[in-house]
């Protein structure tokens, strides 16, 4: 498994890396960019070696190469350029890819877990020219509904953060790739605690400025020249509602996009790692890579 490191985006002395899975050559492969999640405010590209390293290696198996790409991360960094963070990694992989590692440009999907599927849809209309396909784990459909407004009944369990340990666990200069120490979780927490995620990812208050999200939620923005997408998603799932993938769904169909849901019976958030021997998780995975296979032949 060859893996290689890239700058593909500097922001003054900030650079904005990806790490690069599957051979070095002219093989013209179809390509899967990889997007983390963290809730856009922790995880990094790394997270595909260790955590969700199943996944890159049934990719190799296809014959596909990976890209991870990071992106800077919030709140130091508002929703809108991370969205242009990934577009330029979009576009880095079409400009640099054939040469620099060997891959088709014509064939590319964005695969993405929890916050990276919610940026994986974004990208199914936001990207020119569209990406061959999409895959979404327990990704977002819109961000302006009430289960990232409002207090999380699941995340109140949690002892309450305060807002002064949520803001020292985060700083103001940019950041794509979390410290060793580690502590960011505790802003995500907070940000559900208080159902401010929306607010203090964007800058910006859905209560009172909801035309500014229009842009950033992908249900609103299905066309028919959307991509073909894969949404996967577990019914037990305490972070990110079941439903958003349901309703995601149900807009595709609307537009005639060709599209596929398979909900995972029991699945928790990070089913794909916590629940990965689980037979139905395992059949759910030999789907996406049918999935795959076909929509980057």
């Amino acid at each position: 498994m060859i893996t290689r490191t890239f700058s593909y985006k500097r922001i003054g002395s900030h650079e904005i890396r990806a790490d690069v899975y599957g051979p070095d050559g002219r093989s013209r492969a179809p390509v899967v960019l990889w997007l983390h999640g963290g809730g856009l405010i922790f995880g990094s590209r790394r997270d595909l070696g260790t955590l969700w390293v199943d996944h890159v290696q049934r990719y190799l198996a296809l014959g596909f190469v990976v890209v991870a790409a990071d992106y800077r991360l919030a709140p130091e960094t508002k929703l809108d350029a991370i969205v242009e963070d990934v577009q330029d990694a979009y576009r880095w992989v079409r400009d640099v890819g054939p040469e620099l590692f060997g891959i088709d440009a014509e064939r590319i999907a964005l695969v993405g877990h929890s916050a990276g599927g919610y940026l994986a849809l974004s990208a199914g209309w936001m990207l020119r020219p569209r990406p061959a396909a999409l895959m979404s784990f327990y990704g977002y459909a819109d961000v302006t509904r009430p289960w990232y407004t409002q207090p999380s009944r699941h995340y109140l369990q949690e002892p309450a953060v305060p807002r002064e340990a949520a803001f020292a666990a985060v700083g103001r200069a940019p950041i794509s790739e979390p410290p060793a120490e580690n502590t960011r979780s505790l802003f995500y927490l907070y940000c559900r605690q208080q159902g401010l995620w929306p607010t203090e990812v964007t800058g910006h208050d859905p209560g009172r400025e909801a035309e500014w999200f229009d842009r950033f939620c992908p249900i609103r923005n299905v066309d028919r020249d959307y991509p073909p997408t894969l949404l996967l998603h577990g019914d037990c799932d305490t972070d990110v509602p079941c439903d958003e993938s349901v309703r995601m769904a149900e807009a595709l169909a609307l537009a005639k996009v060709p599209h596929d849901l398979v909900v995972i019976s029991e699945g928790q958030h990070a089913f794909d790692v916590l629940q990965r021997d689980d037979p139905t998780v395992v059949a759910a995975m030999d789907r996406a890579a049918v999935f795959l296979s076909r929509a980057l032949a």
